[in-house]
């Protein structure tokens, strides 16, 4: 069963930096583009910044210049480095990967649990 398990968030003032793992596992044949989407209190789910197989990266035009996504294939593993933080990006984040399992001819979206991310004014 694929797992996508997520590490770092928490709490930090605004200017500061946090950093966002997440990593896959679980019978995966090839991981197509991972990413990182974030959930707001009562707002919807946003791309945050997404990352191919390649490393072509696509992020909002919110966090760009800020944010930095990354991604090891030989581990599974996405990250996201955040610097500058501001309040306004306070939400949930999310991993994302399209993933194809072995035996499995389709692949699929797979989710992380969500972790926090508080910027505090």
């Amino acid at each position: 069963q694929v797992q996508l398990v997520e590490s770092g968030g928490g709490l930090v003032q605004a200017g500061g930096s946090l950093s966002l793992s997440c990593a896959a596992s679980g019978g995966i044949f090839a991981i197509n583009d991972m990413g990182w989407y974030r959930q707001a209190p009562g707002k919807q789910r946003e791309l945050v910044a997404r990352i191919a197989r390649g490393g072509s990266t696509n992020y909002a035009d919110s966090v760009k210049g800020r944010f930095t996504i990354t991604r090891d294939n030989a581990k599974n593993t996405v990250y996201l480095q955040m610097n500058s933080l501001k309040p306004d990006d306070t939400a949930v984040y999310y991993c994302n990967a399209f993933i194809f399992r072995r035996f499995v001819d389709e692949g699929g979206d797979y989710w992380g649990q969500g972790t926090q991310v508080t910027v505090s004014s």
